[in-house]
């Protein structure tokens, strides 16, 4: 792990992409660029021949055709796709510049004949690149450090969910909220930030809850009624949706079609009617009911009928001393079971 300050001083964590993979990447791309000049080679080759034409306007074609798939190749593909080449897409690198953002086209630009001219060039036995890199820290070779640029790994491994959860004074508040403006990117966002919370600086934990915070509180309603830090703000809010989502899905039910379709004439069974006061999005009760977010919720009591148990003993009768001071067993049972 390496860290980037951003432009508003903000750090992050990243993973710099190291020499071997950087030299697979490379590989990949040289073959690519092998098969394409191959190619192009043979059709100029046949059109030169079949004409005719001077030694050097032949040797100037082939000139420029190198020129561009070796050098053209990477500044385009890495200006269009904002730091990455075939071969960084297939291993999950991209460059991007000191303080994370995108590069442009005069950063590829310069990497690409720093490449060319300086860290891999024959004269040079290739071998300037391959030191340069192996001795910086965060595996810059020339090209990278002249541009100003770094080459880091996308993909990471899958982040855990977040535990989502709501202190026990906040419950009613957080049934009340109205997160009908809460959109799923800004959602998201703040469940990658508690994802990532313990992998953040302390300072970042700070300002990236604290901003977070302030614009999913601009779009939901209402306030909290007690002073919350951010994390567990943004948590109680996702909790809520994240049960309001699941009890929206419980209660849908595919339709279904085919032979085994249930009669659409029969006559829909009866249904309970809503306890007065029941909130009109809580989870609905099954075997398959989705977990609650806010804990293991109490039992209900047990339906009455001839299997229900006994109820609980009362007036108990008061026990009897025998001479040596010991009560008789039994005789403080309760007189309904006498």
């Amino acid at each position: 792990m390496s860290q980037l300050v951003t432009g508003e001083a903000v750090v992050l964590q990243v993973r710099i992409a190291r020499m071997p993979t950087r030299a697979l990447a490379c590989a990949i791309d040289m073959v690519l660029q092998g098969i394409v000049l191959t190619v192009l080679i043979a059709l100029l080759a046949g059109f030169l021949f079949g004409s005719e034409s001077s030694e050097a306007l032949a040797v100037a074609l082939i000139f420029i055709v190198v020129l561009l798939v070796v050098v053209g190749y990477r500044v385009v593909m890495e200006t269009l796709t904002r730091g990455r080449t075939l071969g960084k897409m297939v291993l999950g690198l991209k460059v991007v510049r000191d303080d994370g953002s995108s590069i442009r086209f005069r950063h590829a630009l310069v990497r690409t004949l720093m490449w060319f001219f300086v860290d891999f060039a024959p004269w040079f036995a290739a071998s300037p690149g391959i030191v340069a890199s192996l001795m910086n820290k965060q595996g810059k070779r020339i090209g990278d450090m002249v541009a100003g640029t770094v080459v880091i790994r996308e993909r990471h491994q899958s982040m855990a969910s977040p535990p989502l959860f709501v202190p026990g004074h906040l419950v009613q508040w957080a049934q009340s909220l109205e997160l009908s403006r809460l959109s799923d990117e800004l959602a998201n966002a703040a469940r990658d930030y508690l994802a990532r919370y313990a992998e953040l600086l302390p300072g970042a934990q700070h300002a990236l809850g604290e901003a977070l915070a302030a614009r999913v509180a601009a779009v939901i309603a209402p306030a909290p009624p007690t002073q919350i830090i951010a994390p567990a703000y943004l948590s109680a809010v996702l909790a809520e949706r994240r049960r309001r989502e699941l009890a929206r899905l419980s209660t849908q039910r595919p339709t279904q079609t085919g032979p085994f379709a249930p009669n659409p004439y029969a006559v829909p069974a009866p249904t309970l009617p809503t306890p007065a006061g029941a909130p009109s999005y809580a989870i609905p009760t099954g075997p398959f009911a989705p977990p609650s977010p806010y804990g293991v919720l109490p039992a209900a009591p047990p339906p009455p009928g001839p299997f229900a148990p006994p109820p609980p003993r009362t007036d108990p009768r008061p026990a009897t001393i025998n001479p040596e001071g010991w009560a008789a067993p039994g005789s403080n049972e309760s007189s309904q079971w006498s």
